[in-house]
């Protein structure tokens, strides 16, 4: 986990599946991010990262290139999915960025 709290994990369960999701804030530090992206790609094999704000959304842009390369040498070819998503911060409904991440 990272300091301050900036990175939350969850477990989301649309659709029936159980996905990993980590919340990433815009003081999040993208290495730490990566290797909590890697760490549950390689335990789930997929995991939802949420960025609310464009700085999220600049270190979760970058958290994901970083992961690729923890990957990678475990033959994961990392791909991402993005879309918005409804959520919920202290009863407000916000938009958030949402990426699905998994293997190829």
């Amino acid at each position: 986990m990272i300091a301050f709290c900036t990175l939350f994990r969850s477990s989301n369960n649309e659709g029936g599946l159980f996905m990993e999701v980590l919340k990433v804030s815009a003081k999040s530090q993208p290495k730490s991010v990566a290797g909590a992206i890697a760490a549950v790609l390689r335990e789930k094999g997929a995991v939802e990262v949420q960025a609310v704000g464009a700085g999220a959304v600049n270190q979760t842009v970058k958290s994901i290139a970083i992961a690729r390369g923890y990957v990678a040498p475990n033959g994961i070819d990392l791909i991402c999915i993005p879309a918005f998503s409804k959520i919920s911060i202290e009863d407000e409904e916000r938009t958030a960025i949402k990426f699905q991440l998994e293997s190829r």
